[in-house]
């Protein structure tokens, strides 16, 4: 014979667990959203779990049963700001044709990222605050360079193979100039504007894709 009174306890105990775990999960994301946006302008180093923690409306103690210690929030921080720049930058290039056109929807996603990073870029000021102090903050960061980086030089191999970039392409090479060109535009739109140097990089963009076209002429994009 079935308890069904032991089912149902079994079951509203499993709800409450179900219910207990969202909530925790959206206060979570409440927190880093929040810690976001000061590291932004104060970089990750700005970050503090008391002033945190009263922004936030909670306890430190309450802040702390989501994040065990300042690191941790840090790293946390440091992912949300990965997926935010993967969902702007790369993600949308994803769906342009492959070769040039993927490689220009790349570099237009990497501008508007300096954009909406008027406040503050976490990825360039941590990489500015850390890459001198070992440690799991700069080995984060040194993963999510690397695995940027990677998909750049896919992205370039890509158009090597379909055509649009000459053989002897080195898509080490092009990664580099491709990341130089926007480390500029995210450099001087703070100083300059957004519109004067989205501009000079998009000029500069197209005047790399020539450098890098096929000997016989550059292709009709």
């Amino acid at each position: 014979m079935v308890n069904n009174k032991t089912n149902g306890r079994a079951i509203l105990n499993s709800m409450s667990v179900m219910t207990a775990t969202t909530k925790g999960a959206a206060t979570r994301e409440a927190i880093i959203d929040r810690a976001y946006g000061i590291a932004c302008s104060a970089g990750l180093e700005g970050l503090s779990i008391g002033p945190l923690a009263q922004a936030v409306g909670m306890s430190k103690s309450g802040v702390f049963a989501h994040f065990g210690s300042r690191e941790d929030l840090q790293l946390a921080v440091l992912d949300a700001a990965g997926q935010r720049f993967v969902s702007t930058v790369l993600y949308p290039a994803l769906k342009a044709p492959r070769g040039i056109p993927r490689l220009r929807a790349i570099a237009e996603g990497w501008f508007e990222w300096a954009r909406q990073s008027e406040g503050g870029c976490i990825l360039l000021s941590a990489a500015s605050e850390f890459d001198d102090r070992p440690g799991p903050l700069r080995d984060r960061i040194v993963k999510n360079e690397l695995l940027w980086r990677e998909q750049i030089c896919r992205a370039v191999q890509i158009g090597v193979d379909v055509g649009d970039l000459a053989a002897d392409t080195e898509p080490e090479q092009m990664a580099f100039e491709l990341y130089s060109l926007a480390l500029t535009v995210h450099h001087d739109a703070g100083l300059f504007g957004f519109e004067v140097a989205v501009g000079r990089g998009r000029r500069a963009l197209e005047r790399l894709f020539r450098s890098y076209a096929p000997q016989s002429g550059a292709p009709q994009f």
